[in-house]
């Protein structure tokens, strides 16, 4: 089957229209998607032909011992990479981040959206030889639900009252109440299918898939070794013969790795040198445009960011225009404290953006009964590259303002485990996700998992729960636009810029032409898409 010509039904103001991937790809902002690509590639690239073989050595940011095959604890882009080798999804992020099916071949709303039907693929097998059917799907997904459910994808599952099979190929999604955007979920990091048990759950431990490439060894925190599956469902993917992905922390071995020919692709390239690195005839930089964002989150809960006048006081005393001019190098646009990028239809053009304005903020401090404020900022390098610069930098112009920020640097090993939502102010990043309601469930609802700041507006949640169920667009995006405002005004989140994802790869590693921006390395999906040139 051409996957191109798969038929996709979606809603559209309450009705159904059966829609090619062409015409879905236009239609496709009304959850938000946009085509967000910036590369500095040669042209060469764009008439490149796939050719199979090799072995595609890999050099990721992160990776942390304490990292699992648990699909509920992903977190990192080590586990990214390699879920999306191993593993697929209902639904997949294009190159040109559309969303168009993958295991399912199309789904249909009815009911308002309360209830979705979708049609999974009949020739799909694990490798382990099993098929998928429904019962597969359902196992996966209720993986993440009910009320003993850790899973970092629980608070979008939530919305989810029943799934059910349909015969061995189609399953059936009751919604408590409509949504828009179910679709666009089960692009979600959390959510791959993974085969079901007998008793209805899921084989996560032996790291079995569906996916174009096998596991054969995984060391947490350091390693993944993968071999190619040769009866991959999907015939124009899954390239190499051979995969390794490498826990590789430090940006400067990263680099230089890569331009050694050691690794045949890295993530996060150092933003202060990669002018230098892009001189190498041998590495191609690829920066691409994207929802990403860094985030210094404040704990509401906790003293002195229980104040909200202290909140502001800190907002005002960061320079994000010279955080994007130095720090990022260019490679960046400067955020508002909300986390809607402005490519997406439902950004609020009209709400004014903040600037550095230390007298602004030593009113805020006055507001709160403070001469002075001292606080703890706790980076690291495993957030972002450059995030300690980002402190050093940030510290520097709260200065002015009578706010001394101390630096408390941590290890990069088991930062988002023992840093990230455990010390009350840090450093955080978040990847791009396709629609507005994605991205406030996960990090801002009263009861999502990673709410980084413990933001608990009631206001706030009333608007998320009705702009689910909203299919009027104009109405929508009101909503959207007040959320916005609220999560600038009230929330507990710096929100400085919106950062581009800086890759290199050595010149003989090819791909289409478009990268997707929603996560490092085309999506996650490089291992699947990209290939050696002969």
């Amino acid at each position: 089957m051409n996957r191109s010509d798969v038929g996709i039904i979606v809603p559209n103001t309450g009705d159904s229209m059966e829609l090619s991937r062409r015409r879905f790809i236009k239609v496709a902002g009304v959850a938000g998607i946009a085509t967000l690509l910036g590369q500095i590639a040669p042209a060469s690239v764009l008439a490149a032909t796939p050719t199979k073989g090799g072995h595609f050595r890999v050099g990721c940011d992160d990776g942390n011992t304490a990292d699992s095959l648990e699909p509920g604890s992903y977190t990192t882009n080590f586990l990214n990479l390699l879920t999306k080798a191993k593993n697929n999804y209902l639904v997949e992020i294009a190159e040109d981040n559309s969303i168009i099916p993958e295991l399912a071949t199309h789904w249909e709303p009815s009911n308002g959206g309360q209830v979705w039907v979708f049609d999974l693929r009949r020739d799909v097998e694990f490798h382990n030889g099993k098929t998928l059917t429904s019962d597969d799907v359902i196992a996966s997904l209720n993986f993440h639900r009910g009320e003993n459910s850790k899973s970092a994808a629980k608070s979008l599952m939530d919305q989810i009252d029943e799934i059910t099979a349909d015969g061995k190929s189609r399953i059936v999604i009751k919604l408590r109440s409509g949504s828009a955007d179910l679709p666009y979920f089960f692009t979600e990091l959390n959510l791959p299918i993974m085969p079901s048990n007998m008793s209805g759950t899921i084989d996560w431990e032996s790291g079995v898939g569906t996916g174009g490439y096998k596991l054969q060894r995984f060391e947490p925190g350091s390693r993944a070794e993968l071999i190619r599956n040769p009866n991959y469902f999907k015939s124009g993917r899954a390239h190499f013969e051979a995969v390794t992905l490498i826990a590789m922390p430090d940006t400067n071995s990263r680099q230089n790795a890569v331009s050694t020919g050691e690794i045949d692709a890295m993530l996060e390239c150092d933003l202060r040198t990669v002018k230098l690195l892009q001189r190498n005839p041998d590495v191609r930089i690829d920066a691409v445009e994207g929802g990403s964002y860094a985030s210094f989150p404040m704990q509401i809960g906790m003293k002195p960011f229980d104040s909200n006048d202290v909140r502001m006081a800190i907002k005002y005393s960061i320079d994000r225009e010279l955080a994007v001019k130095t720090v990022l190098g260019g490679f960046a646009s400067v955020g508002n404290d909300h986390p809607i990028p402005k490519a997406s239809e439902f950004f609020d053009a009209s709400i004014e953006q903040r600037h550095y304005d230390p007298e602004r903020s030593r009113y805020h401090l006055k507001k709160a009964g403070l001469e002075n404020l001292r606080v703890q900022l706790h980076t690291s390098e495993a957030a972002f590259p450059g995030a300690v610069d980002m402190a050093a930098m940030f510290k520097a112009t709260a200065q002015p303002a009578g706010i001394d920020v101390d630096i408390v640097r941590q290890p990069k090993d088991g930062y988002w485990s023992d840093v990230w939502m455990k010390k009350p102010f840090c450093a955080s990043f978040w990847g791009q996700r396709p629609t507005p309601d994605m991205i406030f469930s996960l990090g801002y609802a009263a009861d999502a998992p990673w709410n980084e700041t413990g933001f608990k507006n009631p206001r706030f949640n009333e608007l998320l729960r009705a702009a689910r169920t909203e299919f009027d667009k104009a109405r929508r995006t009101e909503m959207y636009h007040e959320m916005q405002s609220l999560v600038r005004d009230d929330g507990g989140s710096i929100i400085p810029f919106f950062k581009q994802w800086v890759g290199a790869r050595r010149s003989n590693v090819e791909h289409s032409g478009g990268i997707s921006g929603d996560w490092p390395l085309d999506g996650g999906r490089g291992v699947e898409r990209w290939w050696f040139s002969p």
